[in-house]
Order: structure tokens, then C-alpha cells, then sequence
């Protein structure tokens, strides 16, 4: 286990996602002391090398395509972690990774000695549920398959009077 204060937190990221994220994690890397490595995972792309302090050089899975749009989504996210974070005087950076989530957020980890992981929920509803249904959550995937605890921020309030079995009329 690595030891809480002092050691990095990584926190998975994506466009559009609430702030209730980035806070969370600032929150606690300033109870711990330490600082926090944003990382969004890009899933069409793979690495082709990964570097000494966590980024990674990456590429499209399709060898025919020119796919700029990453940079668009780097800006983005850095813009929003920018405007969110802003005022707070806990040190910050940003990577762009690439491959599969779990794997990519773990890796990162390994590399700044990250004490913990923390990641959002998915928000009910979409396409994405299916696929989340089939693969499983990066949170899960986390959880079972890496040696550091993970902060799973949930995105969405359940009213559990309000949910009926899917049985009940």
C-alpha cells in the first residue's frame, strides 16, 4: 500500500463531466498534501510509448485515418480542469493517455506512485450503459485488477423510494 499523505492522486476525466470530480480529488490531495494527475483515456487511440513521468506518445487504432481531434478534446479538458480548479493551490497536471481506461489509469498510477485513483460514475441513461453493461466499469475494473483504493464519485442521486422493482405494476 502506498501511504496517503504526500503521494499523488489520479483521477480519471471527461469531456463534460460534472466538476464534483475534479473537486473531490483537489479535496483530498489537499488532506493529504499532495497533488493531483488528471488523465482522460482515449479509447480509439493506442500508446505507442509510454514516458518516465506517466503522458504517453499515442496514435489512431485506424493506420488510415489523420485524427487531429485529440488535440481538440486536450484543449477542452484542459480549459474546464482550468476554469474548475481555479483559486486552488493544489498543483495540478494533465495527461492524455490512450487504450483501455482501467489500464491506462493504472499505469499512470504506478508511474507518480499515486496513493489512490478516483473516477465518476456513468449518468443513467444512453448508449453508454450497454457497453458499460458488456465490459464493465472502469471503477470495477480498477477495483479488481490494481493494489490502490478507488474513489468512485457518484454523479447522479438515486432515490431508491422512488425506484420500483422491474417486476412490480
Amino acid at each position: 500500500m502506498t501511504p496517503f499523505a504526500g503521494h499523488p492522486v489520479v483521477v480519471g476525466v471527461v469531456p463534460g463531466q460534472p466538476e464534483l470530480v475534479a473537486l473531490t480529488a483537489v479535496d483530498w490531495a489537499r488532506a493529504a498534501g499532495a497533488e493531483v494527475f488528471f488523465a482522460f483515456v482515449d479509447t480509439a487511440r493506442y500508446t505507442v510509448e509510454e514516458r518516465p513521468d506517466g503522458s504517453v506518445r499515442h496514435a489512431p487504432i485506424d493506420p488510415d485515418s489523420v485524427d487531429d481531434a485529440w488535440n481538440d478534446t486536450d484543449a477542452v479538458l484542459r480549459a474546464q480542469l482550468s476554469a474548475t480548479l481555479r483559486g486552488s493551490a493544489v498543483p495540478w497536471d494533465f495527461r492524455y493517455l490512450a487504450g483501455r481506461p482501467d489500464r491506462a489509469l493504472t499505469h499512470l498510477a504506478r508511474t507518480v506512485d499515486a496513493a489512490l485513483i478516483v473516477v465518476g460514475t456513468r449518468a443513467h441513461g444512453g448508449g453508454a450503459r450497454m457497453r458499460e453493461f458488456f465490459e464493465g466499469s472502469v471503477a470495477v475494473h480498477l477495483a479488481h485488477h490494481q493494489h490502490r483504493p478507488v474513489l468512485t464519485v457518484p454523479l447522479q442521486v438515486v432515490d431508491w423510494k422512488e425506484i420500483r422493482a422491474p417486476w412490480a405494476t
